[in-house]
């Protein structure tokens, strides 16, 4: 066998070796994403409930029947994403009844349909009421449960650092592969 065919040889080598490892974290990695999913449970009087641990809970729009219930499993605060505009909001109703229901009420409202309505102080404020360990566990919700998916994407990119869809690590390139990659036809 000649060198060139060794090295052949070696080449696929690698490269069935790489494809193997490469399954094996593919499948390892969809393993553990799937044991990490939010549990999607029924809680009747709320729109798309969904734990996504045990000190966080998202939802749509709520209906007043259903606080009980939130107190009962041990929620302690309800985080309102809702504005009083939108239909079928009753933002001041929902507030008067979280209040009764012995729960915190926090209102923070946004569009959903303008990206540019929500601030930088709403997106802090969320954020640090969802620091504050005496709100957990924390119910948001807006109307579907878009508005506080989305916030918690963004608190576990800013905060915990982190890929929200993995949950693994969020690295930043260094400026050589920056250099490599622009110099290249796919930077641009």
């Amino acid at each position: 066998m000649s060198q060139i065919e060794r090295d052949a040889v070696a080449s696929a080598r690698v490269f069935l070796l790489a494809l193997f490892v490469l399954g094996l974290v593919t499948l390892t990695s969809g393993l553990q994403a799937a044991s990490q999913a939010p549990a999607k449970e029924t809680l009747p009087g709320i729109v798309n409930f969904t734990r996504i641990d045990s000190n966080v809970a998202v939802g749509g729009a709520v209906s007043v029947e259903a606080l009980p219930e939130l107190k009962r499993r041990g929620f302690k605060a309800v985080i309102n994403l809702r504005k009083a505009s939108e239909a079928n909001a009753n933002v001041e109703a929902e507030g008067d009844a979280v209040r009764a229901a012995g729960l915190k009420y926090i209102n923070l409202p946004f569009s959903a349909s303008d990206p540019y309505d929500v601030a930088a102080p709403q997106v802090d404020l969320f954020l640090k009421a969802f620091a504050d360990r005496s709100n957990w566990p924390v119910f948001a919700h807006s109307a579907q449960s878009h508005r506080p998916t989305g916030l918690l994407v963004i608190k576990r990119v800013l905060e915990d650092g982190s890929c929200f869809l993995c949950g693994q690590p969020i690295s930043q390139p260094n400026a050589e592969f920056l250099d490599a990659f622009y110099a290249t036809d796919a930077g641009g």
